[in-house]
């Protein structure tokens, strides 16, 4: 059995290592950013609702167009069902996404009169608006500190050893115990990019990778 010391001292060292590779991957992604275009907190709801199962680029073509047949709150939530459903059509899940973009405005228009509540519990309440979604927003239309867990997170902080969770809101549990506050959202951006370019399923890119050395998978499933 693990006694107290032991315990402290394996998290210490679990969080060190982990601020390693995060500032190493700070180092090699500098640019690494939310990749949705927003001008507003509403905008980047609207974008990220529509990024479930699609690509951010295809998102940012569709929402090139949607925001400026539905440039507000007020506007999407009398949107007529069949035209907003074909202005988004592309995204996928369209008819599911349409439903939920306008009973989020009308939602923002009751209980919140019209603006996008900087508020974890309050997005998470928006239909069509799970912690990933409340994350993105809070951490890049208000500054307020949300760790996203979307497919590449989950894989790297599993890869890592950062998580042995499979359920997105433990993850999202294990990693903020295990990082600082102030790094949560710009975390997200280096893993999510990371996971895009070299640590990619099923087999990552291990030849290039700048963690390898930080990596307890080392070696397993390398590329040439």
């Amino acid at each position: 059995m693990i006694s107290p010391p032991d315990e402290r001292a394996a998290l210490d060292d679990a969080r060190r290592r982990a601020l390693q590779v995060i500032d190493r991957l700070k180092r090699t992604y500098p640019a690494a950013h939310c990749a949705l275009y927003f001008n507003s907190p509403w905008q980047l709801l609207v974008a990220t609702i529509l990024s479930a199962q699609c690509t951010d680029v295809r998102v940012n073509q569709v929402t090139k167009n949607l925001f400026g047949l539905y440039p507000d709150v007020y506007a999407m939530a009398s949107a007529d069902p069949e035209e907003l459903e074909r202005a988004i059509r592309s995204s996928g899940f369209f008819r599911n996404k349409a439903r939920n973009l306008m009973a989020s405005a009308r939602a923002l228009l009751k209980d919140h009169g019209g603006e996008v509540p900087a508020n974890l519990e309050a997005l998470v309440s928006l239909p069509g608006v799970g912690r990933k979604t409340a994350n993105v927003v809070l951490g890049n239309a208000f500054g307020i500190p949300g760790m996203v867990v979307d497919t590449h997170v989950k894989r790297i902080a599993f890869r890592f050893g950062w998580t042995e969770n499979k359920d997105p809101v433990k993850i999202e549990t294990d990693l903020c115990d295990l990082l600082p506050e102030g790094i949560w959202t710009e975390t997200g951006h280096f893993l999510i990019h990371h996971g895009r370019v070299i640590c990619k399923a099923p087999v990552p890119v291990c030849s290039a990778c700048p963690v390898t050395d930080l990596c307890p998978r080392q070696g397993v499933g390398k590329t040439r």
